[in-house]
């Protein structure tokens, strides 16, 4: 049997090798065109400044190559009618792409392939696209996820150093069973909060991995994170579209953990929860011209967990659009944590419809047992420059909740400029042992910030990540 398997493997590559020695006539076209898909209830076109650049460790993004070998996953069996299990057929054409340099694992327009939680590894030959044209998608629910399989994640690309993940095609998540589970938390009509967390996929996860390029996708409907790096180094995001239910639990657009060296640039993200998550061990993270719709806003956190420490560093956000969103800019930390949050930059947002537009919260918590400790992540060194719109005057525009006994140091604000989106201003902005300075007057005023530095500033200092 043995035998028959690898006799049969060896006849489908046979097969499909002699696509890279057809010269011109085997290239594959790189759809870059992302336009058809920004209309499929994504919000507006984000505002476009001049084009980004990576991070100073960053990599280029073009695979260029002569011409690349295709590994069409149909000619290894797939079917591609949306029901068939297609996923031995991927692993086969995994194997075989992953071995030869500068080819390209095509999954082709003209199909829906369904395959099941798969571990994709590494490392692979140089210049390695995985390319989606066509529909690729998980079983259909927690009823239909195969028992044998997690149901933590689905795919999962592992040491795939110098890897692109590309296409004109839709990663569709079928989340909507795993999000109505009874212990997922539920914000919408006749819905509950009930102990949890259930076990739901995160989509498409990236782990120890270098070089890599994720672009052009749209991503729909995860059953919880969309697109997740956790130990990465040096990422490349570009023109994505992420788009689930203002009500789907947990389901992040971008999430980040254990990662430095990340440009994420150009994209459309509208979902249920941050929009951009960045976790700790985070930094060198550049974030330019996102838009973000419904969800929780561009969040560094939350961090500190369970008294464990947290390192983040050097995060920038500009050319961002934020809207009818429950926060804007946010860090969020849990008491009792260490570590420090440090040089973090949002310039240029723009925010309309709002909620919490700017907010440092140093109490997160998620019930009502938490309690005030002692330690925390320390903050320092952030700054707020033209953040301007209009915010729900149902939360105060700006809110700065920072530990008792470590304080947040070195806020600068400058032209910033938030008005109600209707109504009347009801709660002032908020301070709470929050120290910095104002280069400019902001709308609304803020008069709770403390001039100078804590007198445990050395005590704080000695909090920070080495």
């Amino acid at each position: 049997m043995a035998a028959l398997y690898w006799l049969l493997y060896i006849t489908m590559v046979i097969l499909v090798l002699p696509s890279c020695f057809q010269g011109s006539n085997a290239r594959l076209h790189d759809h870059k065109s992302k336009h058809h898909r920004e209309t499929r209830g994504m919000i507006s076109e984000a505002p476009v400044p001049p084009p980004a650049e990576p991070p100073a460790k960053s990599f280029d993004i073009d695979n260029s190559s002569s011409d690349p070998c295709i590994f069409d996953v149909t000619a290894f069996g797939a079917v591609g009618d949306g029901s068939t299990d297609d996923t031995e057929a991927f692993r086969s054409a995994w194997r075989a792409a992953c071995a030869v340099n500068s080819s390209i694992l095509l999954v082709p327009s003209n199909g829906v392939f369904m395959i099941t939680s798969t571990i994709f590894s590494g490392p692979c030959q140089p210049e390695f696209i995985f390319q989606v044209d066509g529909v690729l998608m998980p079983p259909n629910g927690p009823k239909c996820w195969p028992k044998k399989d997690s149901k933590r994640q689905w795919l999962v690309f592992y040491r795939v150093d110098g890897m692109t993940f590309r296409g004109a095609g839709t990663i569709r998540g079928n989340g909507e069973e795993w999000w109505n589970l009874p212990c997922k938390p539920h914000r919408g009509p006749n819905g509950s909060t009930l102990p949890g967390p259930c076990d739901s996929p995160a989509l498409i996860r990236f782990f120890m991995s270098s070089n890599l390029t994720v672009r052009d996708l749209y991503i729909e409907n995860s059953p919880q994170f969309h697109v997740k790096f956790d130990g990465c180094e040096g990422v490349h995001i570009e023109g994505l579209s992420i788009n689930s239910p203002a009500l789907s639990p947990n389901t992040d657009g971008i999430h980040i953990q254990d990662t430095k060296y990340v440009g994420i640039y150009n994209s459309l993200i509208s979902n249920g929860d941050d929009c951009i998550s960045i976790g700790p061990g985070c930094s060198d993270v550049d974030i330019n011209n996102v838009t973000c719709g419904h969800g929780h806003g561009i969040s560094i956190g939350s961090l500190g967990m369970q008294n464990s420490e947290a390192c983040v560093s050097n995060i920038s956000v500009r050319n961002a659009m934020i809207r009818n969103s429950d926060n804007g800019v946010r860090i969020k930390t849990w008491q009792g944590g260490m570590g420090s949050v440090s040089d973090i930059t949002f310039d240029s947002v723009y925010m309309d419809n709002v909620k919490n537009c700017i907010i440092i919260d140093q109490y997160y918590c998620l019930s009502k047992e938490c309690r005030n400790q002692t330690s925390a992540v320390y903050v320092t060194n952030v700054f707020y420059t033209n953040i301007k719109g209009t915010y729900d005057v149902r939360a105060p525009p700006i809110h700065f909740a920072c530990s008792d006994s470590v304080p947040c140091t070195n806020i600068t604000m400058s032209e910033v400029e938030l008005l109600p989106f209707q109504g009347e201003l009801i709660d002032d902005p908020f301070c709470w042992n929050a120290y910095g300075g104002m280069q400019t007057l902001t709308i609304p005023p803020i008069s709770c910030l403390q001039d100078g530095m804590p007198e445990s500033v050395h005590e704080t200092i000695s909090l920070q990540c080495l």
